[in-house]
């Protein structure tokens, strides 16, 4: 059997993106998404998850952008000197090293998250990762200890499949540095997930069985699109997506993801992406599905 997540990242960082995860959850094939639990629009998108029982609603772990959902005094290593998480992914781990990022800070910031959404009302699916933080080194052990603990049942595990990686290269509107540049960083996270999911299966954590969409984020295509789902192997495949609409909040914020949302919006309501889905016999899916199979 061919199953396919398509998950929404970033669902509450603005009330546009809310809008344009609705839109193609409600009109298109999206059926997950990840909640920010500090973004602006986080009150909102939490209205909607709730509102939206079809769609599947994880945690967005964050250590990169806004302010921290735990009280500041108790994770200052994590924040710049505005009181604010202090950069992507890479700073984050050039100051692990350095020592100079308290661990247990991290977990009680992840833990004030998910809380938090557990406490909006929401029974969270899945967790993941912003900017996939989450596979950091000693943090994807503490994603997994907190999924225990909150009981998530599953995991987003960022390995990109080279093979679906090139299905989703398809398009010729793509930029062709920034798609290069993206795949360095999906191998890069491929050496630092290669044991990722031996690890959620040894805590009793379920995972899908193939992830794509680092190299084409910001980049996607219909043509892409549309060869990915021809090419889906057996099995359970999350595809990462970033639908929104460009609105006054998603200017002004620290993304370069600001038309390609719309772009996404677009493909992901297709109709003739919708018909492959169908003539493919692909079974659309979010995390709950891979909790009960596992």
């Amino acid at each position: 059997m061919k199953n396919l997540i398509v998950n929404a990242d970033d669902l509450g960082w603005s009330e546009g993106v809310n809008r344009g995860i609705a839109e193609a959850h409600g009109n298109g094939i999206v059926t997950s998404a990840s909640l920010l639990a500090n973004g602006a629009a986080f009150v909102l998108a939490a209205e909607l998850a709730r509102t939206t029982p079809g769609l599947g609603v994880g945690v967005h772990l964050n250590l990169s952008d806004g302010a921290p959902t735990a009280e500041r005094e108790t994770v200052a290593s994590l924040l710049n000197d505005e009181g604010e998480f202090a950069g992507g992914p890479e700073g984050l781990l050039l100051r692990m090293a350095r020592r100079a990022v308290e661990l247990s800070e991290a977990e009680r910031e992840w833990d004030a998250q998910i809380a938090r959404v557990r406490d909006i009302g929401i029974a969270p699916t899945h967790l993941d990762g912003h900017k996939h933080v989450h596979m950091l080194p000693g943090l994807f052990e503490i994603a997994l200890r907190l999924a225990k603990r909150h009981g998530i049942a599953a995991i987003r595990v960022a390995n990109e499949e080279s093979s679906l990686r090139t299905a989703l290269a398809a398009g010729p509107e793509q930029h062709a540095g920034i798609v290069m540049r993206q795949g360095v960083q999906a191998r890069g996270l491929k050496l630092l997930a290669r044991d990722a999911r031996e690890m959620a299966e040894r805590a009793g954590i379920a995972t899908a069985d193939y992830f794509c969409g680092i190299a084409q984020t910001g980049e996607l295509t219909r043509e892409g699109v549309e060869r990915l789902l021809r090419s889906l192997p057996e099995g359970t495949t999350e595809l990462m997506t970033h639908p929104g609409y460009l609105d006054e909040e998603l200017k002004k914020s620290a993304t370069r993801l600001r038309e390609s949302r719309e772009e996404e919006v677009r493909i992901l309501t297709d109709t003739g992406i919708r018909n492959v889905v169908a003539s493919e016999g692909i079974r659309l899916i979010d995390y709950s599905f891979v909790a009960e199979a596992a």
